[in-house]
């Protein structure tokens, strides 16, 4: 059964010119990927964003997909890789609210990607000693924390931050450029099959995938959006880290930078950062406590702790699902709401109407629906 399901989450993603955002459309109204290829065209073609030639891929592309899912799987098994959908428990939550989020992820080892805190840790891969020295007592600082450290596994920065956390004792993902079985470069081997078993190895590309160029701001991107906050250690002027730094800014996601010596080129980037207001200065973790307001969040866990959960006697296994989501994220918009609780939309309707009634749930302005506090 899981397999079958892990089947159609793969062939979903493999339909020609069908992207995430209509990959979620579609599960979201269909109600599952094996929905959406059970459909017929004239339930298809109702769905918003389906238009003539997306019907026509969805329709004549679903039988290689399937055969193209099926070897995917196989692999997936032979070579203990976690096929993970967006609607998986383990998909990383923080990424899901990314709009350009990849709808499936290829996952090894055994770190937890909705760990409480993480952060992400990028840089030049022409370090120096100065960028080796920060990026180590950054991740010693974060230890009594307990963040999950997430970099890319280059050369420089990248690597420094995934040795150091190895070192202390936290768990360290390498989201990656290449297929999940591919470790590049080459030379950081010895290091990602440690990562196996504290922490992993995290990409969106299939099986046999080289990590060419257009790939790697590609990967950028699942860096910024899976963190609570991504720390710039040094980076050129020009250069890959400040994509990163610049979809994390875009995603309203927090960005700090070292600050670094005016006359270094590799801190040309992270002092621009802080100039041009990109970035908040990290002189020491106090500055990222205060900027995630980690010290207020143990507070507010610790109230949470005494403050009663939902009695499930009182609540259909629907209405749970999406009171959870709402504890979990204030408001949610309808759509959002779907697929985070795996309800289809058109079930949803009366799922919160009846939750309305029970005087627990709220109807907001722009469909949007929130916790009666």
């Amino acid at each position: 059964m899981v397999e079958e399901q892990h089947l159609y989450e793969v062939a979903i993603t493999k339909l020609p010119g069908v992207g995430t955002q209509l990959t979620r459309q579609l599960v979201s109204y269909c109600g599952s990927p094996k929905a959406v290829f059970e459909a017929n065209a004239a339930k298809l073609s109702k769905i918003p964003g389906v238009g003539t030639v997306s019907l026509k891929n969805i329709l004549e592309g679903s039988k290689q997909a399937l055969y193209q899912a099926e070897e995917i799987v196989k692999q997936a098994e032979a070579q203990d890789v976690q096929l993970l959908f967006y609607t998986s428990p383990k998909y990383p939550d923080r990424l899901k609210q990314v709009a350009d989020a990849p709808a499936l992820l290829y996952f090894r080892g055994n770190g937890n990607l909705n760990q409480r805190r993480i952060i992400s840790i990028v840089g030049t891969r022409q370090i120096t000693n100065y960028g080796t020295s920060v990026t180590e007592k950054i991740i010693e600082s974060l230890k009594p924390y307990n963040a999950l450290i997430v970099s890319g596994l280059a050369y420089g920065v990248d690597v420094v931050a995934h040795r150091a956390a190895l070192q202390v004792g936290l768990q360290t993902i390498g989201v990656m450029a290449s297929g999940p079985e591919t470790v590049y470069p080459a030379v950081h081997r010895k290091y990602a099959e440690r990562m196996l078993t504290q922490g992993g190895l995290l990409t969106e590309n299939s099986f046999g995938t080289r990590p060419d160029a257009p790939r790697f701001p590609a990967r950028n991107r699942i860096i910024a959006g899976m963190s609570d906050c991504t720390i710039v250690v040094e980076a050129a002027l020009k250069s890959g880290t400040l994509i990163t730094a610049d979809l994390a800014h875009g995603y309203d996601k927090e960005v700090m930078a070292v600050p670094g010596n005016i006359t270094s080129p590799v801190s040309e980037g992270t002092n621009h950062l802080i100039k041009s207001l990109k970035a908040v200065a990290y002189t020491s973790v106090q500055d990222l406590v205060e900027l995630l307001n980690w010290d207020l969040q143990d507070e507010a866990a610790a109230k949470k702790a005494t403050t009663p959960a939902f009695d499930p006697a009182e609540f259909t296994e629907d209405e749970l699902k999406v009171l959870q989501v709402l504890q979990q994220n204030g408001e949610e918009q309808m759509d959002n709401l779907s697929w985070k609780s795996q309800i289809p939309v058109s079930m949803l309707a009366s799922v919160l109407l009846g939750l309305e009634f029970k005087g627990i749930v709220k109807a907001k302005p722009g469909k949007k629906f929130a916790l009666i506090s």
